[in-house]
């Protein structure tokens, strides 16, 4: 009967333990969802390469801000750099301001600003240290794109173009979703799923 006893109370705190790790704890790999198209992204503050903290509130532009989650070894991501770099030239005198995020665990800040000098980009790029950005947005891979409008809204979500390849490139989607809103349209296509190397997460 004690036998019997002991082995309920252990399967009880087997069961009980189980529930724990499963809602205290993330499966390695496992991605927190994305805000919903029209969510307001609230404020945060990350260091860039020189470690000094900026806000986004300090880099947004007045008609939006692009986020875009980008590495330094990521073959996807850097077949990307030029597009990137003329995708922040082009809307910055509309007013629409490009921010690079960067949220490797294995891509320190000196990687990184070495890297942004190498491929001459000049929009600024903040280490995510924890990936907390990362995770608070849904980010998985790069590059993958958030851009919001003036108030701080989600717009559009997912890839910057179609193919990795620029010569293969048919619909820009980024850039479609930041023509609308400059001209006071809706977003047409407010979600495209982004694809590149999977963020490598602490």
């Amino acid at each position: 009967m004690r036998t019997r006893n002991l082995s309920m109370v252990f399967a009880a705190l087997f069961v009980i333990a189980g529930a724990i790790f499963a809602t205290g704890a993330r499966a390695e790999g496992e991605v927190p969802a994305p805000p919903a198209i029209g969510a307001t992204i609230e404020d945060f503050t990350l260091p860039d390469v020189d470690n000094k903290d900026r806000s986004l509130k300090s880099l947004a532009g007045k008609n939006g801000t692009v986020l875009l989650f980008v590495a330094v070894q990521c073959p996807v991501s850097n077949a990307y750099n030029e597009r990137m770099e003329k995708l922040a030239a082009d809307y910055k005198a509309k007013g629409i301001a490009v921010v690079g995020i960067n949220s490797n665990a294995a891509e320190d800040a000196v990687a990184v600003k070495a890297h942004a000098t190498e491929h001459k980009l000049s929009f600024p790029i903040l280490k995510d240290p924890g990936n907390k950005i990362a995770d608070r947005l849904g980010a998985a891979v790069t590059p993958e794109a958030y851009f919001l409008d003036a108030n701080n809204k989600l717009v559009y979500h997912g890839r910057i173009d179609n193919s990795r390849n620029a010569a293969q490139v048919e619909t820009s989607d980024l850039r479609n979703a930041l023509d609308s809103a400059l001209a006071g349209k809706a977003v047409e296509k407010t979600e495209a799923k982004a694809f590149g190397c999977s963020i490598k997460r602490a």
